[in-house]
């Protein structure tokens, strides 16, 4: 459908999807030496496949992986730039749904040396991708810059590495933009920036948080927009950029809350994306009312299909929101997706296969009797 556009497609997705048992069973006897490297790769290799075999079946044109390589979404990836380690030292994450509150303690970041990109972070990873895909546009996601300093912020940042943090900025957005200049040469036309972060900002707790760290809460958004476009800036011709926004997932469960007002007027006018996927599956995402603020030329992607329960949405009800956000604009600058990946970590959501495959189906059904 629409293979007249590029991305982000009218039905499109944010990109993790359930890990299969297969898949689980492969990184535990990795895990107890029970099999090598190759061996695990080989279960991913056919994971990889089936999952792009679904996401063609149900319609999809922007076909992923499932991050099925890695844990995370995004740590996975960080902790293959260069300068950056962790030790035993944790942070504590407090997720929330409707049973109670689940801790995440991932361990901490530390820059402590010079940030580089010595060799193609998911190289490998998307040219299998790239393989495997026969019908769609192959899609890489990877986390923002501002991920890198987020959680952590300037307490995280050697200050014998990087007494200013202009340098560390500077380096760390060069080190990006090396990155996806590599990632086109290898053929990447469609990637996308995952950053929790310019979603947490609009909750006040989170704003808090910031200042705690000594950061800049009234303001730190707008710096990240400038550093994820200092990083874009020399992006190669023919390769389209999204960005996901989501308020935490993991295990069904999220962090912030609040609508997207904060962020709206800086987020639409100043970051130089192509679309934006953004979360408004229930009533913690406010109304479509900052959507006002977005531009012509650029396009939003209304994440309105939940990946945390498995009850299916109503087409007609999906139908009365999508109008309802084109009150505010205009219906062609407008796609559909679920709010955010089945599986942000490999332990993924509380979610079928079959209910996860009916939701992308949902969507491009949903997508095509909007748009045709």
């Amino acid at each position: 459908m629409n293979g007249e556009r590029t991305p982000p497609f009218r039905a499109d997705h944010v990109g993790s999807l359930l890990r299969p048992p297969e898949l689980h069973a492969a990184r535990a006897d990795f895990a107890a030496g029970r099999i090598d490297g190759d061996e695990l790769r080989a279960v991913e290799d056919s994971a990889i496949r089936d999952a792009v075999r679904m996401q063609e079946e149900v319609g999809l044109r922007g076909i992923t992986d499932g991050e099925f390589r890695r844990a995370s979404w995004h740590m996975d990836f960080i902790l293959q730039l260069d300068g950056i380690t962790t030790d035993e030292s944790t942070l504590s994450v407090k997720f929330h749904n409707e049973q109670g509150d689940i801790e995440w303690t991932p361990r901490a970041l530390h820059i402590d040396g010079k940030l580089g990109v010595s060799e193609t972070i998911f190289g490998d990873a998307f040219s299998f991708l790239k393989e495997t895909v026969t019908a769609g546009v192959p899609k890489l996601t990877i986390p923002s810059p501002s991920m890198v300093h987020y959680r952590g912020g300037r307490p995280s940042i050697d200050e014998s590495v990087y007494p200013e943090i202009d340098g560390f900025w500077a380096d760390l957005t060069a080190a990006y933009a090396d990155e996806v200049s590599r990632l086109g040469a290898l053929g990447c036309t469609y990637l996308q920036f995952d950053d929790t972060s310019l979603a947490y900002l609009n909750d006040p707790s989170q704003r808090e948080h910031i200042a705690t760290l000594g950061g800049d809460p009234d303001n730190q958004h707008v710096q990240y927009i400038h550093h994820i476009n200092e990083a874009l800036a020399a992006r190669p011709e023919g390769m389209s950029v999204t960005t996901h926004m989501c308020r935490g997932n993991f295990q069904s469960s999220w962090v912030a809350t609040g609508g997207y007002d904060y962020v709206a007027e800086a987020l639409f006018n100043e970051l130089e994306v192509d679309g934006f996927f953004m979360e408004w599956d229930d009533e913690r995402s406010g109304g479509f009312e900052p959507l006002r603020f977005v531009p012509k030329g650029k396009t939003v992607v209304l994440g309105l299909v939940t990946t945390k329960r498995g009850e299916l949405e109503a087409k007609d009800a999906l139908k009365r929101r999508i109008e309802e956000a084109s009150q505010y604009v205009d219906l062609d600058q407008l796609c559909l997706s679920p709010q955010c990946g089945f599986s942000s970590t490999v332990e993924g959501n509380a979610i079928s296969y079959d209910e996860e495959v009916a939701k992308l189906r949902l969507v491009v059904e949903t997508a095509e009797e909007v748009w045709g």
